[in-house]
């Protein structure tokens, strides 16, 4: 794979080829061309060809790609080919709701704790993973071997959260508070901000776009 800087556009698109790759390969689809890849995720076969060329292409000329194959290579891009352990801060309605996500394991990510500030939440168990009191975690982190931490919490926390996170070897952040990190943590820190009303914002805006056409 070439040293140079990959696009972050080709990086959001990969995600979307290995689920479809994975879907495929569940339909017991063993070869599939760019073309036949671009009807169904409704990007160019050039595109398709320009993106995986970026990291070495992987097709043959006359037969395509082997789906199970670009699969597993897209897999080792991603980081996929590793289990990568996970703890999730706030286990309000959305960090039940990512603990109760039983893809994740299938997609190599591995919850293995939820921490939280209520004293109700002590001790009980989301598919079988403990919620432990939030002042347990710097303790917790430096026992256990824990790369991601999602953070579902309210703003006003999550600066000082993502601090004692960093301070405590998490690598990697997948921020759902209403505020971005990318700021305030150090640049070898990975840090995914979701603003979940963003994206509602982005469906209104093309379902306007849809009405005016009509």
């Amino acid at each position: 794979m070439s040293n140079r800087e990959i696009s972050t556009a080709v990086i959001k698109r990969l995600p979307r080829y290995y689920r479809y790759l994975g879907e495929l390969s569940e339909a017991g689809v063993e070869r599939i061309s760019s073309r036949e890849l671009s009807q169904q995720m409704k990007v160019t076969a050039s595109q398709i060809r320009q993106d995986l060329n970026n990291f070495g292409g992987f097709g043959q000329q006359g037969y395509g790609y082997n789906v199970q194959y670009l699969r597993e290579e897209i897999a080792r891009i991603l980081g996929l080919d590793r289990t990568h352990n996970m703890v999730i801060i706030g286990a309000g309605n959305l960090g039940m709701a990512l603990a109760n996500y039983a893809k994740f394991e299938r997609n190599s990510f591995r919850v293995i704790c939820l921490f939280d500030s209520n004293p109700e939440l002590k001790g009980k168990e989301v598919r079988g993973i403990p919620v432990r009191m939030i002042e347990e975690l710097p303790e917790f982190l430096r026992e256990n071997s824990v790369e991601i931490a999602a953070l579902t919490i309210p703003k006003e926390y999550a600066i000082t959260t993502a601090k004692i996170l960093v301070e405590n070897g998490i690598q990697a952040i997948w921020n759902f508070a209403h505020t971005d990190l990318n700021l305030v943590v150090p640049k070898n820190v990975a840090v995914e901000n979701v603003h979940l009303s963003e994206s509602l914002m982005r469906l209104s805006y093309n379902l306007k776009t849809i009405e005016n056409e009509k």
